[in-house]
């Protein structure tokens, strides 16, 4: 499976979690699913409502949000295909936490944030059977 996303909408993911770092921020991404290839159209950033103090290594939204998108996504004729979020001073890659919290359909791009800069994105999809995330090909055009 091959994750496309253009290189505007990866540096608006940047931008964005650097502004939210050293918290966690996130969003939902929004596409087209074909069988091999998920195209990246769109991204909707969401504000993170985890309890203050945690925001430095948690991220949640409200399900009214999840709602809201995904009939915005319906209205332009995209799905919601997965979901974006930093690892502050982290790897871009899926935490435990991530795991128990995940949607095996969903793609995630998780992008790394150190010392306020974004060094590293890559995306995951969970197994179906929850167990681990596998690693997909992302593709910047």
């Amino acid at each position: 499976m091959r994750v496309v996303i253009s290189g505007e909408l990866q540096q608006r993911i940047f931008d964005q979690m650097e502004a939210t770092y050293p918290n966690e921020g996130g969003g939902f991404i929004l596409g087209d699913a074909e069988p091999d290839t998920l195209t990246v159209r769109d991204i909707m950033q969401v504000e993170n409502v985890f309890a203050l103090e945690e925001q430095h290594h948690r991220y949640a939204m409200r399900p009214q949000d999840w709602m809201r998108l995904e009939d915005q996504a319906d209205e332009r004729g995209l799905s919601l295909i997965g979901y974006y979020h930093s690892h502050p001073d982290s790897p871009a890659v899926p935490s435990e936490y991530d795991r128990e919290h995940a949607l095996p359909n969903f793609v995630y791009i998780i992008t790394s944030v150190m010392m306020a800069r974004a060094s590293e994105m890559r995306v995951w999809r969970l197994q179906a059977d929850r167990s681990r995330f596998d690693q997909l090909q992302l593709q910047i055009d």
